[in-house]
């Protein structure tokens, strides 16, 4: 893409962000404690304060950034006629699912039912749950969500599922919306082709179910290093949910929609003719995962979407030699590989192995360190980091300008 810098990824570490010595400051002596830090009250009294005067470890979000994601997204999607169906599994947060409905998405994704519950309540609609409900009470409940909120979409992937949806229904009184999830690879939806087809037309005979069309997310590809090598294996992964969309269209089954693809194969699955939107969602924050991946301008670093989510930590020990640990283990930033990236030191090894600690290990430094100082990290993956956490602070120019809760934090049922 022209106009875009070529960087490496330990270049990257040092130009992201104000550089360094803005990154790793001194904290206030006074502090603020989590009490504070918790309810409408204490929300309030955090606005204005700078970043590095927050307990941690800290979840943050830029707004600046995450504005430029968002927007970004939409614009470089225009071209591509497709749309944005962002995967809110991601960020668990109504406050940024409001932002993406506001900036051009046609609805959110979630993989789980308590999700679900928890942006509807929210009002954000529509809303398409990307896994099947099979246990009676989760139907149940998908049931009266559905009752609740119309467009609510769900997906199913077995014959039987699909009969227990329709009674479900009609017990509700209601017609409930779903799409056939077909699989690609082996993690769950059922096979693309005839099974597909068979279970399609299935639910197009059950008076209570109405079939919307199709999903198919491959997981598996938005991690594929090198951005020829993840376009050609997209593409020849992705070819049997092409023809079974194919297959759909001359049953005259419904292909209103046919949804799939992420934030790394965003530019990649607009190629194939039909698909109707994108299951993005790290794309508003980005991760080290997604950063190594490289993109089509880069390589070495996938320089599409800027990392906006971070996590601040404290120094609690420099007594080792070229050594700090730092108050955010495994419980802050999960156990995810490759390991968090400190902004500003390209030459340091993060280490979250730890419940409570982490530990840097390195060779050089751009400054030296002492207790209380503050560093910034980019995080492993950003969704479990998210679901590690109350709340996050949005941060304009290093202040914080709002604090917000993460909803459906735990809300795996």
């Amino acid at each position: 893409m022209p106009g875009i810098l070529r960087v490496s990824r330990r270049n990257f570490l040092v130009t992201s962000g104000t550089g360094a010595a803005a990154l790793c400051v001194s904290g206030n002596a006074g502090g603020y404690t989590a009490a504070e830090m918790r309810g409408r009250a204490g929300a309030q009294a955090l606005t204005g304060i700078s970043k590095w005067d927050l307990d941690t470890p800290a979840l943050c979000v830029d707004l600046d950034k995450l504005s430029r994601n968002i927007d970004g997204m939409r614009t470089k999607l225009r071209p591509m006629n497709v749309a944005s169906r962002p995967h809110a599994k991601t960020h668990k947060c109504p406050a940024i699912a409001k932002l993406q409905i506001a900036g051009g998405s046609i609805g959110i994704c979630t993989a789980k039912l308590g999700e679900a519950e928890v942006f509807a309540e929210h009002g954000i609609e529509p809303i398409l749950m990307t896994t099947s409900n099979v246990s009676p009470a989760k139907i149940k409940r998908a049931m009266a969500l559905r009752k609740a909120h119309p467009r609510f979409i769900q997906a199913v992937d077995y014959p039987q599922n699909a009969r227990d949806l329709d009674e479900a229904a009609k017990a509700a009184g209601i017609v409930a919306d779903v799409v056939i999830d077909v699989a690609v690879g082996t993690r769950s939806g059922v096979p693309a082709g005839d099974l597909a087809v068979a279970l399609a037309k299935l639910v197009d005979t059950l008076p209570h179910l109405k079939l919307r069309g199709i999903i198919s997310y491959d997981g598996g590809a938005q991690h594929i290093k090198g951005f020829k090598n993840r376009l050609d294996q997209t593409l020849n992964r992705f070819a049997p949910s092409v023809e079974t969309y194919e297959q759909f269209k001359r049953a005259g089954l419904s292909t209103e929609i046919f949804s799939g693809g992420g934030t790394g194969t965003y530019n990649i699955l607009p190629k194939v003719g039909g698909v109707t939107d994108l299951q993005v969602g790290s794309y508003v924050f980005m991760d080290c995962q997604y950063l190594e991946i490289g993109g089509e301008s880069n390589d070495q670093v996938y320089e599409d979407f800027a990392p906006s989510l971070t996590v601040v930590t404290t120094v609690l020990n420099t007594y080792f030699p070229k050594s700090i640990t730092t108050d955010a283990g495994a419980k802050a930033l999960t156990l995810n590989k490759p390991g968090p990236w400190v902004i500003g030191e390209k030459d340091f090894t993060y280490n979250a192995g730890s419940d409570e600690f982490g530990v840097i290990k390195y060779e050089t430094a751009q400054r030296s360190y002492k207790v209380g100082d503050k560093l910034e990290l980019i995080v492993p993956h950003c969704d479990p980091v998210v679901n590690e956490y109350d709340q996050m602070y949005a941060i304009r120019n290093d202040r914080v300008e709002a604090v917000w809760p993460i909803a459906a934090r735990g809300r795996s049922q």
